[in-house]
């Protein structure tokens, strides 16, 4: 079974577009960070011309699709009955956009067949993670 999960979804972006209104993101899950997703967007659709990276909790995206969730970098919240608007708030602007929620939940899905809502700490490696953490200290 792998241990990374992407799938493509269409973001329609609502504010900050640099020439295009839908873009193609996609949204990343790997079983080594059990709490976090990515999403990511193509160099085209960038302000900076080049592949950005978005990382934020599973839990904020899953929530995200119910209520209003999420104070800072990243916010999420419900729209209508079909899509699910996401808020990138960075120092150069906030990019808005909105993603069926259809896709977020087949995702949000996967990642739970993988790695359970709740056992995502027995996937972490803490060991591992320290010794990262002291590594990069020195």
């Amino acid at each position: 079974m792998s241990t990374n999960i992407e799938q493509a979804v269409e973001a329609r972006l609502v504010a900050a577009a640099p020439r295009m209104s839908t873009i193609p993101a996609t949204l990343h899950y790997d079983r080594g960070d059990p709490f976090a997703v990515r999403m990511s967007f193509p160099a085209p659709a960038t302000l900076e011309g080049v592949e950005v990276y978005w990382t934020f909790a599973r839990e904020l995206l899953a929530q995200g699709m119910e209520r209003a969730v999420g104070d800072g970098d990243v916010r999420v919240r419900p729209y209508g009955f079909d899509r699910t608007v996401v808020e990138f708030h960075a120092p150069e602007g906030t990019a808005i956009v909105h993603i069926r929620t259809g896709e977020m939940r087949r995702f949000l899905q996967r990642t739970t067949d993988l790695v359970p809502t709740g056992d995502e700490h027995l996937h972490v490696d803490l060991d591992q993670d320290l010794a990262d953490l002291m590594r990069d200290a020195c």
